[in-house]
C-alpha cells in the first residue's frame, strides 16, 4: 500500500505492517474522541514514525498513486478529524486484530 504523509512524500507498507499501523491508529482514534493533545499528539507522532520506519520511501519524481494520505505530524485534531474514514475505524483501512 501506498501512503503519502503530507509534506514529507510518499512510502511504500507492506501488508504484514497494516495490522500494527491499525492499532496505532486506533490509539489515535481514541486520543481524538477524548480531545486529549498531548495524547493526540504522541498518537499522531508514534503513527507517522511507524509509517516511515516500516515503509520504503519513493522517490520525489515518482508519479504513483497513493492509496492513502495521512496528515503531517503538526497537523490539528481538527484537520485530523476531517480525514477520518467514513467507516468509524480512523485513518487506515481495517480493524486491528
Amino acid at each position: 500500500m501506498i501512503m503519502r504523509v503530507m509534506g514529507e512524500g510518499q512510502f511504500q507498507v507492506g501488508e504484514a505492517h497494516l495490522n500494527r499501523l491499525n492499532k496505532l491508529d486506533d490509539e489515535l482514534l481514541t486520543a481524538l474522541e477524548a480531545g486529549d493533545e498531548g495524547q493526540f499528539r504522541a498518537a499522531l507522532g508514534k503513527l507517522l514514525d511507524a509509517v516511515k520506519e516500516w515503509g520504503t520511501p519513493l522517490p520525489d519524481d515518482s508519479l504513483e498513486p497513493s492509496d492513502l494520505i495521512l496528515p503531517s505530524v503538526d497537523a490539528t485534531i481538527e484537520e485530523v478529524s476531517a480525514l477520518l474514514r467514513d467507516e468509524g475505524d480512523g485513518l487506515i483501512p481495517g480493524l486491528p486484530e
